[in-house]
């Protein structure tokens, strides 16, 4: 039986490359967005029941997407090892999306992603002693 070999995570190049793709597609460098990308990519989004399998595809879906976000933020980052979290929204038509990209690495590259999508909606009044709204 041949051992397992154990690939290191480097944490700093996987932050420098979640920045560098957040930042490109915030840009609209549909390039540059997906150099994060293994070719074999697994890429899912729950809500809709869809798959897109390849890098390619997933280029070429983002490419032909007839909303183009109008403006990008990234909330936070979280990671360790080869799973890491992005929380950000994403503005469509006037329209913002609060968005969690589930992202699983393998040598240094997504091989992949689940994407959720949830729609802001207006605070009941009945919690407003308990709360305090979030900047932004």
């Amino acid at each position: 039986m041949k051992p397992k070999l154990k690939i290191k995570i480097n944490h700093e190049q996987i932050l420098a490359a979640l920045n560098a793709h957040w930042q490109a597609s915030a840009a609209g460098d549909i390039n540059a967005e997906h150099d994060i990308y293994d070719d074999d990519v697994i890429y899912d989004y729950p809500q809709s029941g869809e798959r897109i399998f390849g890098r390619s595809n997933l280029q070429a879906l983002r490419g032909h997407h007839p909303g183009k976000p109008s403006g990008f933020r990234v909330r936070r980052i979280l990671g360790k090892g080869d799973t890491w979290v992005t929380e950000y929204t994403i503005d469509y038509q006037e329209q913002q999306a609060y968005t969690v990209s589930i992202m699983e690495f393998r040598e240094n590259k997504v091989i992949h992603e689940t994407q959720y999508f949830a729609d802001p909606f207006e605070a009941p009044a009945w919690r407003s002693q308990w709360v305090e709204p979030i900047d932004g």
